[in-house]
């Protein structure tokens, strides 16, 4: 068997004898008409919306107008949506006052250079563009309280709006269910104290916040609940393909357009898995597989689909390192993984710590799976530090990973980790 996993903006080649492969797990997801192009797809969605009122029809009589837009993290094709939830806008209210809110959430600050990438010079020089920080409690306001007891704080530009949107993208989230929708409000523009509510050792330890799943998640319940609150009147959704092109795009009431968007990708991102010995995933390329934080997604896979003890190699640039301070040091300082879940699972909810969240996951896997990461030579000291094995090449990982699980060790390969949904089978 012979594969590409996608690495930064490139792509590493693997090749195993196939006797040994006990998977190839890849989404096998619709894709759109071959005439429509991105363009028509999201402006087919955009003129039929779930809940029958158009963005047009939603901007009548309104003064002002907050877009929560995906941030650099996020590979939304922004450029293919915003320009035309602008234009339908002012189609419906010439003189509305709109605002793009990136929602950073717990993230750093998305650059100038980084937001023209992603939404093209014309826009950012022309457009009121304003970077949520969720760390400065004086731009974000208390608006309730959630289900889960956690003050609901959010950015004032999204409380202060007579109207306030979304776009955004789905995909299979490794405790939210899914990705888009809600999540635009929260995590998106929430106060740090919200997301650490949200994200307490308690809901990241139930079995319901897993990649697929939504029904009984409480994550994901707080999130609808944030959205609600804070009023989110419409979004645009899109899914797109492992080229990052969208196929298919879901418009109109936040909540109807997201199940119907989940409900699409589901049938095409389930995928069963015999678990194997070693695991062989990519976290998409760039810029997904910027930073070590982000990377824990596509290991969630691998975790679901390795024997117990399995070894999951983790191919990933991480051209921006490890992606949290937090993140880092917990796993560097800690005595072991063990430990960390130990200590974390006694934190409260109002006393949860930046990214724990993230590390809470990587210490689940680690307690049960030695993960190899494949990346850049800078990084080695620091895979290292965070209680990781470090490989220069994806043969030199496979060959430690061998050496761990034996001459005869199983393979299951999922070139991109965050694109499936895996159901183990016994």
């Amino acid at each position: 068997m012979k594969c590409k996993i996608p690495y930064g903006s490139d792509a590493l080649t693997l090749e195993l004898p196939d006797e040994k492969v006990l998977g190839l797990l890849e989404p096998n997801v619709e894709v759109a008409a071959a005439e429509a192009s991105e363009d028509d797809i999201v402006l087919a969605a955009m003129a039929h919306p779930y809940g029958d009122r158009t963005l047009s029809e939603l901007a009548v009589g309104k003064d002002t107008c907050t877009i929560i837009v995906s941030d650099h993290t996020r590979p939304v094709p922004s450029k293919h949506i915003i320009p035309f939830m602008l234009e339908e806008l002012r189609a419906g209210n010439p003189d509305i006052k709109v605002t793009l809110l990136v929602a950073t959430g717990f993230h750093r600050p998305t650059s100038t250079d980084e937001l023209r990438s992603k939404l093209g010079d014309d826009i950012v020089d022309s457009e009121c563009i304003v970077i949520h920080d969720a760390f400065d409690p004086s731009t974000n306001e208390k608006i309730g309280v959630l289900p889960s007891g956690a003050d609901l704080v959010i950015d004032r530009e999204a409380v202060h709006t007579d109207l306030l949107i979304a776009e955004g993208f789905i995909e299979p989230h490794f405790f939210a269910g899914f990705s888009g929708g809600r999540k635009s409000v929260l995590p998106g523009v929430c106060d740090a104290v919200t997301v650490m509510g949200n994200h307490c050792s308690k809901f990241i330890a139930s079995p319901c916040a897993r990649t697929g799943i939504l029904e009984g998640n409480p994550l994901h319940n707080d999130m609808v609940d944030a959205a609600r609150q804070a009023k989110l009147a419409y979004i645009v959704n899109v899914v797109i393909d492992e080229q990052k092109h969208v196929i298919a795009a879901f418009a109109g009431d936040p909540f109807s357009a997201h199940e119907a968007g989940t409900e699409f990708l589901a049938k095409g991102c389930r995928v069963k898995a015999v678990p194997a010995d070693i695991v062989i995933t990519g976290n998409g390329g760039a810029p997904l597989d910027q930073n070590m934080y982000q990377c824990v997604k596509s290991m969630t896979a691998a975790e679901a689909s390795a024997v117990e003890g399995g070894v999951i190699i983790e191919c990933a640039e991480c051209a921006d390192g490890t992606g949290g301070e937090g993140f880092y040091r917990s796993l560097k300082d800690c005595e072991s993984a063990d430990a960390l879940m130990e200590e974390i699972l006694q934190i409260p909810q109002n006393e949860t710590k930046p990214d724990q969240w993230e590390y809470q996951i990587q210490a689940r896997i680690l307690m049960h799976h030695p993960v190899i990461y494949v990346s850049r030579p800078e990084m080695k000291e620091t895979i290292e530090d965070m209680k990781m094995m470090f490989a220069e090449s994806l043969d030199e990982a496979i060959a430690m990973a061998r050496e761990i699980r034996g001459r005869d060790a199983t393979f299951t390969v999922i070139p991109n980790g965050i694109s499936v949904i895996v159901q183990p089978e016994q």
